[in-house]
């Protein structure tokens, strides 16, 4: 695998392949998937209910597990602190490529 720099990035394309390299203990990417799992039910909630206050939890859950991931298992800092929309973009795809088989869960 080759190891990709973090730097300024200029498009999303560029980000992912940093973003994967930042993904790789699979204890990380379990509680990724399953924060925004948790973000999407809660954001259903939120629409089928209209209690507009459960938003406020949609960072709490969100972040909440992927960042025990990367303080706890993948012993890394978040990429969010550096680059939080293509990060919160990297969440949405790997959620869909663990989900489609592309990623190992």
């Amino acid at each position: 695998m080759t190891t990709v720099k973090q730097s300024d990035f200029q498009s999303f394309a560029e980000f992912y392949p940093y973003y994967l390299q930042e993904h790789t203990n699979p204890t990380c990417r379990r509680l990724h998937f399953i924060g925004t799992l948790c973000l999407f039910a809660v954001l259903f909630g939120v629409l089928i209910f209209g209690n507009w206050w459960g938003l406020l939890l949609l960072p709490v859950v969100g972040y909440g597990f992927a960042w025990v991931g990367h303080f706890f298992f993948e012993k890394n800092r978040p990429a969010t602190f550096k680059h939080p929309w293509y990060s919160l973009a990297g969440d949405f795809v790997m959620f869909k490529d663990i989900l489609t088989g592309r990623i190992r869960w």
